[in-house]
């Protein structure tokens, strides 16, 4: 994933781009979409900006994108990490509230259960994936 060459760069040739900070951010935002696989995708996107920031320092060439890969891969680790503890905690209420969804066939049966989850828990629905 990065662009390493044996011999330094001469002052005439334009500097190399790094692009692992293109896949590091890919990482990271699929982390944050992807939350069951969150924690382990954010945490490849944080390291693979870092490599690329790390190989754009030593040949002396640019890595646009490994900040911000780093950025949302840390961003992504908060969220699943904050996601996962809210299940642990939660984890009685989460299995009656998805018991109770199962079995909800119409609209108001549906938001009977998320009222039942917001009076046992005061935390919205939409923190644990549901």
């Amino acid at each position: 994933m990065t662009d390493n060459h044996p011999d330094p760069r001469s002052q005439e040739e334009p500097p190399r781009i790094e692009r692992g900070g293109l896949w590091g951010l890919f990482l990271g935002l699929a982390g944050l979409l992807l939350p069951p696989y969150g924690v382990v995708l954010s945490a490849f996107g944080l390291v693979q900006g870092a490599r690329a920031r790390r190989a754009a320092r030593q040949n002396r060439s640019e890595a646009p994108l490994a900040l911000m890969s780093m950025a949302v891969g840390v961003a992504g680790l908060v969220v699943s990490v904050a996601m996962l503890a809210v299940v642990m905690v939660f984890q009685e209420q989460l299995l009656e509230y998805r018991d109770c969804s199962a079995l909800a066939h119409t609209v108001t049966s549906q938001k009977a259960c998320d009222e039942a989850w917001l009076e046992g828990t005061a935390v919205p629905t939409w923190a644990v994936g549901s």
